[in-house]
């Protein structure tokens, strides 16, 4: 048995997320079937993390086995001969049998896009939040600082879900602004729990709305109360980044 390791670039807006499921189309599920198609054989895809429904991703890692002695150049070329146009598999690798896409990543960064101007942009408008009236950016930068190190984060996790911890370790969270007027929201952390960067990006933004202040952005953090906390981002403004192995 081969372990191939894929670099994947997509656009979630016609999906419902990476993982397979019976409602509708998945990143996850549509490769399967081409793959399937190519090799002949039924594989089971194994992803770093789930991006939800409308999430993008620049590089999702994902690996699957298989008996097939196909080579990487010619996967990789026939993946992308036979996926829709909103998704492209970016590199293929043959890998250690032992390798595991979620289970060995170390640390993951994703990236959040506001536009910050009155009148909403044609060209970003499924990639980015447009909120029009004006941010305190100087308090919004005061508050994700708070966030940097190791915090129990039901405050920003969906309703609902389960996990074994909610504990997680932020490496770094930044703000920065692009010449194209974008203001990107980039962290990196150990893990994520469902919806936790768009929750996060939510209560930043009430923050910058001046409905709550940096040090209750803190409290909330502190709080463990997911009431607590601000709206959750939309979808469409969120990208899978990197995985760091």
């Amino acid at each position: 048995m081969r372990t191939i390791k894929l670099i994947i670039e997509y656009d979630g807006t016609n999906y419902l997320g990476w993982q397979v499921q019976s409602k509708g189309p998945t990143i996850q599920g549509m490769i399967e079937e081409k793959l399937k198609l190519m090799i002949g054989e039924e594989v089971c895809l194994i992803g770093s993390g789930r991006t939800d429904s409308g999430v993008h991703a620049y590089e999702q890692v994902a690996h699957f086995k298989t008996r097939s002695q196909m080579d990487t150049l010619s996967i990789q070329k026939a993946l992308n001969s036979l996926l829709p146009s909103d998704i492209a598999i970016k590199r293929v690798e043959e890998v250690e049998e032992s390798f595991h896409a979620r289970k060995q990543a170390k640390s993951k960064v994703y990236e959040y896009r506001i536009l910050n101007q009155p009148i909403r942009s044609v060209f970003h408008r499924g990639y980015a939040w447009h909120i029009p009236h004006k941010l305190d950016w100087k308090e919004v930068r005061k508050a994700t600082q708070k966030l940097v190190g190791e915090h129990d984060f039901s405050s920003f996790r969906s309703t609902g879900t389960s996990t074994k911890t909610t504990v997680r370790k932020i490496f770094r969270a930044e703000w920065k602004k692009g010449k194209d007027g974008l203001f990107r929201f980039e962290i990196e952390a150990s893990g994520f729990l469902k919806q936790m960067v768009r929750a996060i990006v939510g209560t930043l933004i009430d923050v910058g709305r001046g409905k709550i202040s940096a040090e209750e952005f803190k409290e909330i953090l502190e709080s463990q109360d997911r009431r607590k906390a601000g709206p959750t981002a939309p979808a469409h403004g969120l990208f899978l980044k990197e995985v760091k192995y």
